[in-house]
């Protein structure tokens, strides 16, 4: 079947409607591909920004937290380096007070002491005394004795 002349015209425009149709259709899809990565990337573009989001808000949400146990942590270093001070002061404090008691002990005990010491010497003069009366009522009761034995025996006595 021989085509006329006439057609084959039709046919090449056709074929170049095809072909342009095909062209326009490739860049269409290519352009629509392109787009759909683009959408794709800027899509996993978001959901990162939104994961980092995420992120950022429960770091803020933690940060004051973080600072109080921060701020815990130095507080109980210091309490850690002072409980050895303490420790110290209070066995100081436990020997000064032994140390006072002992003090007023000793106190108590001079004082004794030096009462003792003067019962002692009142004890020394009140035996030095019992002994002198001791030897003057010996002494009155030799007197005594004398006297009556010379008076009895004196020729110049008057009875």
């Amino acid at each position: 079947m021989d085509v006329p002349l006439s057609n084959c015209r039709t046919y090449t425009n056709l074929d170049q409607s095809l072909v342009m149709h095909r062209m326009l259709c490739s860049n269409t899809l290519q352009h629509t591909a392109t787009y759909c990565n683009t959408l794709q990337r800027t899509a996993t573009h978001c959901n990162t920004v939104q994961h980092t989001a995420t992120h950022c808000n429960a770091l803020q949400h933690t940060a004051p937290h973080c600072n109080t146990l921060q701020h815990t942590a130095t507080h109980c270093n210091t309490l850690q380096h002072t409980a050895p001070h303490c420790n110290t002061l209070q066995h100081t404090a436990t020997h000064c007070n032994t140390l006072q008691h002992t003090a007023t002990h000793c106190n108590t005990l001079q004082h004794t002491v030096k009462h003792c010491i003067t019962l002692q010497h009142i004890a020394t003069q009140c035996n030095t005394l019992q002994h002198n009366a001791t030897h003057c009522n010996t002494m009155q009761h030799t007197c005594l004795k004398s006297h009556e034995t010379s008076s009895n025996n004196d020729p110049f006595k008057t009875v």
